[in-house]
């Protein structure tokens, strides 16, 4: 048995602690029998994961299919809670681990000290740090999507439990500190914190786990503005003030602002309108603005300042005076008039801009801000008055913060993303055009004469709508987002929606369509030519393989059109390219999905380099990044500096989905941390450039493993017959389809099609039935073949070359570090349970043969070429917490085998369901990364 280290002591306790709560509520609600068939349950899956043991297995079959259905699922939410439990104790413990390091001066990988510590030692010095966050963009873009599994209920009763288990090691802390002899006192705190806890657990308990109707655009937007309440309203000007701390007063510009797509993200989801898109940008509005009044209202509590005391600056003076309050108390205290006038200005925009009133008002709103800007003017000269009066410490307090909240968040709160398929804008645009009689058939013309035609339109001042002509309902709404893009930008500021993004670009005419539809609204300035400029950016989206192969030729020709460079300048220089890890992956496995996405890189670097250096446009790489490995998924700091040469730059945007957004932001420390891993690892891709150019033989390997590696995944997941018919069988895909999860439709369209499934639920199938294939598949064959080559000269220098790419190269070791992850977190026996849910049982053994053939294969080749023999090795965290939330997940999976054979054969009742979308929620939160 592993012995239990001393730093682990303190998690171990309290996955304990939980865990016996849970369990006593589980006897105390449900009665004797439920919580001893909990754990008859748990000890045949612990011994069934142990050892494969085949006794255990066919006890715990016949156990479950004994099961009635309400039984059934008063055991799968009991090892449900479980799973969110062992989360917050996680949690806790990383925190915990933090401070102990931070406390002894020594600081991790990915945190701002440490990156401070590197960037230093390597002659970088303060004021070139502070040079390049001033050209800076970082954005971390919240997106949700078919597998967001959490309501926020739960979510609510989970942080006040995290707080909780930070109180309990504060009690701790505090009596080893001050006077460890009061063991009663300190027994009666830790027990009242205690039965706050069991209170919290047991309102989860007795908490409702699903949703009964699915979610709308209205409450995904909903969801999502919980985390810039507890996290990142509070937490993001927290990590500025540590930048400026760690640069010895050089200014920090606000370079780290936050992305949203929630709303805005039309592509595959009929449910987005202009309405929505308005409605996403108001409540972001309110969410920010009642955050300013309440900090506005803080702060005037704070600033009792005399004028009977001290002299006041001039311009602080008439701030003051300018304000409506005439309350006799407050005459001689300038700071506390002037920020009742400011909060009666915030409540005045508050219901210009949404409709919605503040809570409270010493006077009367009136005299609402024209921007953020404004706003912040009044705030810096409060600021400047402090200083003049030698109270920076009072400015600090609360003052700072609020300052660096509005220049980031603004009026807006989030930048919002538009995206549609580049289809969706063709059939728009051949409607116009056949209108307006320009063209009968755009479809149809070869991309020559689109971008002929495109370029004439976009110098032609004239609209193409012909007035009084009734477009079609889906022409209308989508020209409607545009205009609404246009609204919401005069309502509440330009970074309020900056990016157009263009999924399935296949060619330059995708992007020419979308500058047309910006001319067509007003939200391009002047005919294309010397004088144009567009307010969005448009963002082509590269996916497929194909895609990602043509991206770099396909935006040379763009920039090679007469007037696009001119009119890009003119918009700011930037120019957005987003890559996708998950359709990429879907269409050639987890190596070549990566391989051309590095390659793509590369080559995207080359393009703008010189139109950088002669013209000043930046390049800006949008990664959008999944839950899972083979989404792009694993941690951020590693895939960051693991970027090809060149390819960073200050600049950087990316994807948070799912599931994800909650096990990294819930928390508002952990959210921190988060944040502060990103800002780190740019800092240290730009300004270290960890990465230098990979050698001709580490490109050429690579290469070949690519292409081996996506023959084999092609081979198994496209090529064999009936592959589509086991993954429908042998995963949960059918009823994740069904669950309440998600706004937008599973599948592109109503087909069992592998090419027609949304990459997400693809990947969220293949974690529920613990195979993780889109992780790992293909490169086992891979490393095989280029070992064992009949034109390799030798197979031990084959192998050296591979072990030495793992070493040496950043993208290989990152590639094979996350292959790791995503084997740790499979498990075949668990899979062999999933397969048996397959009816054709020639068809089961084949394909589960072939998936079991290649992970051994796969298993060897990371052995070969990592040297380590065990899964984790480097990575002793998330071993852990495997270990220890593991034997708790599996049964989950037992239950979900068994209810899905039910509901199968017939049994459709609403328990049986209840109980296979509970499991999909446990096991997803159990396995963190997995949308």
């Amino acid at each position: 048995m592993r012995k239990q280290s001393n730093t682990e002591a303190p998690l171990i306790d309290d996955i304990r602690l939980l865990g016996k709560i849970l369990g006593d509520i589980v006897r105390e609600q449900e009665g004797e029998s439920v919580y001893i068939l909990v754990e008859q349950v748990r000890k045949l899956s612990v011994a069934f994961h142990r050892d494969a043991n085949q006794k255990a297995n066919h006890e715990l079959s016949k156990l479950l299919k004994g099961l009635t259905s309400e039984i059934a699922v008063k055991v799968l939410r009991a090892f449900t809670y479980f799973s969110h439990l062992a989360n917050l104790a996680e949690d806790r413990h990383h925190i915990r681990r933090r401070v102990a390091y931070e406390r002894i001066g020594s600081y991790q990988d990915g945190s701002i000290p440490m990156a401070m510590k590197k960037l230093h030692a390597a002659g970088v010095t303060s004021k070139m740090i502070s040079k390049t966050l001033e050209e800076s963009l970082i954005s971390p873009v919240l997106t949700a999507h078919p597998t967001e599994v959490q309501r926020t209920s739960i979510l609510e009763a989970e942080r006040d439990i995290a707080n909780l288990l930070t109180a309990r090691d504060q009690i701790k802390e505090s009596s080893r500190a001050n006077n460890p002899q009061k063991d009663a006192l300190l027994n009666k705190e830790l027990k009242a914190n205690e039965e706050q806890i069991r209170a919290r657990v047991l309102q989860l308990w007795h908490t409702r786990l699903l949703r009964f109707t699915k979610l709308t655009v209205a409450d995904e937007i909903e969801n999502s503005l919980t985390y810039y309440e507890t996290t990142f309203l509070r937490e993001i000007p927290k990590i500025y003030a540590q930048l400026e701390d760690s640069l010895s007063g050089n200014a920090v510009a606000s370079f780290l602002k936050m992305g949203q797509w929630i709303g805005g993200d039309r592509d595959g989801n009929p449910n987005v309108s202009a309405k929505t898109l308005g409605y996403a940008v108001s409540r972001q509005a309110e969410m920010v603005l009642r955050h300013y009044l309440t900090e506005a209202h803080y702060l005037g509590r704070d600033l009792s300042v005399s004028a009977l005391l001290l002299k006041f600056p001039k311009k602080m003076q008439e701030l003051a005076a300018s304000s409506p309050d005439v309350n006799e108390h407050r005459q001689d205290e300038p700071y506390r008039r002037a920020l009742t006038g400011m909060y009666s200005r915030l409540a005045a925009t508050l219901k210009q801009l949404t409709g919605s009133d503040a809570a409270r008002h010493a006077v009367a709103p009136q005299n609402p801000y024209i921007s953020a800007q404004e706003f912040l003017s009044d705030l810096k000269t409060i600021e400047a008055s402090l200083i003049s009066q030698g109270a920076k410490a009072l400015a600090d307090r609360r003052l700072h913060g609020l300052i660096r909240a509005v220049e980031v968040f603004g009026f807006h709160l989030a930048t919002v993303d538009l995206r549609q398929s580049s289809d969706m804008h063709e059939a728009v645009l051949s409607e116009l055009l056949a209108t307006a009689s320009i063209e009968k058939d755009y479809p149809s013309l070869s991309e020559e004469q689109k971008r002929e035609l495109l370029l004439s339109l976009l110098k032609d001042p004239r609209p193409l709508r012909v007035i009084g002509h009734q477009y079609s309902d889906f022409s209308l709404s989508e020209i409607a987002i545009f205009e609404m893009a246009k609204r919401m930008r005069e309502l509440y500021g330009n970074d309020t929606i900056r990016h157009y993004i263009i999924s399935h670009t296949e060619t330059v005419s995708d992007l020419l369509e979308v500058l047309l539809f910006q001319k067509e609204v007003g939200l391009m300035h002047e005919t294309l030519g010397k004088k144009s400029s567009a307010d969005l950016i448009v963002v082509p989206l590269f996916e497929t393989i194909d895609d990602l192969r043509n991206a770099a030729p396909i935006m040379e020709d763009f920039y090679a059109l007469p007037g696009i460079l001119d009119l890009v300048k003119r918009s700011g220089a930037e120019q957005d390219i987003m890559l996708g890890y998950s359709d990429s992956n879907k269409d050639g496995g987890i190596v070549t999905s990566n391989w051309e996405l590095y390659c793509a890189e590369l080559a995207l670097v080359r393009v703008f380099e010189p139109l950088e250096q002669k013209h000043g446009v930046k390049l800006r790489l949008f990664h959008g990044r999944g839950g899972t490995v083979g989404r792009g998924g694993g941690p951020s700091y590693e895939a960051i500096l693991a970027q090809p040469p060149g390819t960073v730059r200050g600049q950087i945007r990316l994807t948070e989905q799912g599931e994800v957004i909650g096990s990294k932001y819930a928390n508002p420390e952990i959210g921190r941390r988060n944040l502060e891993t990103l800002v780190a690892a740019t800092l240290e891709a730009t300004l270290l450039k960890p990465t230098k150019q990979a050698s001709k033989a580490f490109l050429e390997a690579a290469a070949k493993i690519s292409q081996a590696s996506m023959n084999a995944y092609r081979g198994l997941v496209y090529e064999t017959p009936g592959f589509a018919e086991y993954f429908f069988d042998a995963t949960p895909i059918r009823e994740i389809a069904k669950l309440n999860i998600g706004s937008r439709p599973a599948s592109r369209k109503a087909s069992h099609k592998i090419e027609d499934l949304r990459a997400i639920p693809w990947g969220f199938s293949w974690g529920q039935c613990r195979l993780t294939l889109p992780g790992w598949f293909g490169f086992g064959s891979a490393v095989e073949e280029f070992l064992n080559h009949p034109k390799a000269v030798d197979k031990k220098a084959a192998l050296a070359l591979l072990q030495k790419m793992y070493k040496d190269w950043p993208f290989f070791t990152t590639l094979l570090s996350n292959m790791d992850m995503a084997l740790a977190k499979s498990d075949l026996a668990l899979a062999s349970r999933y397969s048996e849910l397959v009816p054709d049982v020639k068809l089961r053994k084949k394909i589960f043969n072939a998936i079991e053939a290649e992970w051994n294969k796969t298993v060897d080749a990371l052995n070969l070429v990592t040297g380590e023999k065990v899964r984790l090795a480097k990575n002793p965290a998330l071993a852990r917490s495997i270990r220890n939330r593991f034997p708790y997940i599996d049964p989950l999976h037992h239950l979900q085998v068994e209810l899905v054979r039910r509901y199968r054969a017939g049994k459709h009742d609403e328990r049986v369901q209840r109980g296979i979308h509970i499991a999909i929620n446990g096991i997803a939160a159990g396995l963190r990364n997995t949308g």
